[in-house]
């Protein structure tokens, strides 16, 4: 007899106490099944040596992306003329990523979410129907190309890297930081700002562009397989049809920016679940005292905080994917839900880490990987303090970035 829908959700997500992956369609769990066995079976018996080694494991993540996880059709079904998969779904892909690590997370995120919504968002028509399949189908890497040596949070106003144009070409100089997948990336989208009007604008460099150089960040204590990149462009030039007709200032940007804010404050969610689910398993194998130690009452007070952390940040991705889905969203759901997801991750890992004893601290019992992992969630796409200036800015009515 095959399993009902319900029956697969119960099995896939047993954390989901109030029954948010109900809103998944049969073809969508049915695909969310596809990807945790490829997971399990491809990714996790590497994850580890790849973690210590700094390196991203490009083959068992090809194994994942061969599943269609942007362009599977039966996730298109009533969907036919859209670019994206429902939101909802978004949520649980990202989820189920997340629950398994983070670096394949975070690569899909500025892959799947910052450069195809730069594209997207950014791009002519002409310029989605180049892009955007060979994106959406991984034919092609890529990446995004915003913050800096010098500027992250004040990257609106800060943005150093400029680009001129001469003639037919684009000439583009500066440099840029913590770009994840820049090394591999076939194309890279550069934000410069236009040196004639002093705005931003968006720029699609082909990898291996004369003047193009990528460094490897190395010895990095979170997301160590995600390779992130230190990109330096001395007179890079593009043609001008490279410029994204439809990024002309920051403001333009700030869209890309809040809606993959959304997509972080998924990936934590993500990892409330990861964090909970190898904890769940240590603790129920693991004997002191003459009894697996989850039958202990501090074990299951811990317990209990970390799966209430788990469901109220689910419950925050659940409603801010309906409200995209409905296109009734904007940048102070984003800000909350991934400053609240991420804040309340750091205690869900701590706590696991907590229950893990000394083991907690070693990378082959997982939870420690989400303890780290955790800190650049906090921090990235974001920070705290940015996120909280949005929301106090909502409040009151009044900005106090400076």
């Amino acid at each position: 007899m095959s399993k009902s829908k319900i029956e697969k959700l119960q099995y896939l997500y047993p954390e989901d106490i109030y029954g948010y992956s109900h809103d998944l369609s049969e073809n969508e769990v049915d695909f969310l099944l596809k990807l945790r066995e490829t997971l399990e079976k491809e990714l996790y018996p590497v994850i580890d040596d790849h973690w210590k080694k700094e390196l991203f494991p490009m083959e068992a993540f090809k194994k994942i992306t061969d599943l269609g996880i942007m362009t599977d059709p039966s996730l298109f079904e009533g969907r036919e003329n859209k670019l994206k998969t429902s939101e909802i779904f978004n949520l649980f892909r990202l989820y189920e990523l997340n629950r398994m690590d983070s670096s394949i997370g975070a690569f899909t995120i500025v892959h799947g979410g910052l450069a195809y919504s730069t594209v997207l968002i950014g791009g002519s028509q002409e310029q989605i129907d180049y892009y955007a399949p060979k994106l959406a189908s991984y034919e092609w890497h890529s990446c995004f190309g915003l913050t800096e040596p010098l500027h992250g949070s004040d990257i609106a106003g800060g943005l150093a890297t400029t680009a001129e144009l001469q003639g037919d070409k684009w000439v583009i100089n500066g440099e840029k930081k913590w770009i994840g997948g820049a090394a591999t990336a076939d194309v890279l989208p550069i934000f410069a700002r236009d040196v004639a009007d002093g705005q931003i604008k968006c720029f699609m460099v082909p990898g291996g562009t004369p003047g193009l150089t990528v460094d490897k960040i190395d010895g990095k204590i979170s997301l160590r397989l995600i390779q992130n990149g230190h990109i330096k462009m001395n007179n890079v030039q593009v043609d001008k049809t490279a410029r994204l007709e439809n990024i002309n200032s920051f403001r333009d940007v700030a869209k890309i920016l809040y809606t993959t804010r959304a997509d972080v404050a998924h990936l934590a969610t993500g990892l409330h679940a990861g964090a909970l689910a190898n904890t769940l398993k240590y603790v129920k194998e693991r004997e002191q005292f003459g009894k697996k130690i989850s039958q202990f009452q501090l074990v299951q007070e811990k317990l209990a905080r970390m799966q209430a952390n788990c469901v109220t940040s689910l419950a925050l991705s659940h409603r801010l994917a309906q409200l995209q889905e409905q296109g009734r969203y904007e940048e102070v759901q984003s800000s909350l839900a991934k400053m609240n997801n991420a804040y309340r991750l750091r205690e869900t890992v701590a706590l696991g880490r907590e229950l893990l004893g000394g083991n907690g601290i070693i990378v082959e019992h997982d939870v420690a990987r989400f303890f780290v992992d955790a800190e650049a969630a906090y921090s990235y796409e974001g920070t705290h303090e940015v996120n909280s200036l949005i929301l106090g800015r909502f409040l009151t009515g009044k900005g106090a970035f400076v």
